[in-house]
């Protein structure tokens, strides 16, 4: 999976919203399907190219949208399109 995501510095939003905001977007578009299992934090940090602190924002956005669910111990699941 790519993120194909680049941080834009000079955009008017913090960086974890950029990155959840691509997130939601490929939930959108069906890249990251609904009942889906998201990858791992440590994992999409990786991807993304931003520190575990910042991508743990990202995915607690998403779940103040109502993206995502958290199941301690199992992860993180998407429950619908944005």
């Amino acid at each position: 999976m790519t993120s194909r995501f680049e941080v834009d510095p000079g955009a008017p939003e913090y960086v974890y919203v950029q990155v959840a905001n691509h997130i939601a977007d490929r939930i959108g578009s069906g890249d990251l399907p609904v009942k889906g299992r998201l990858p791992g934090e440590r994992d999409l940090a990786e991807e993304y190219g931003v520190s575990f602190g910042t991508m743990r924002k990202a995915t607690e956005l998403l779940r103040e949208r109502g993206l995502i669910t958290t199941l301690h111990g199992k992860g993180s699941y998407i429950v619908k399109k944005p």
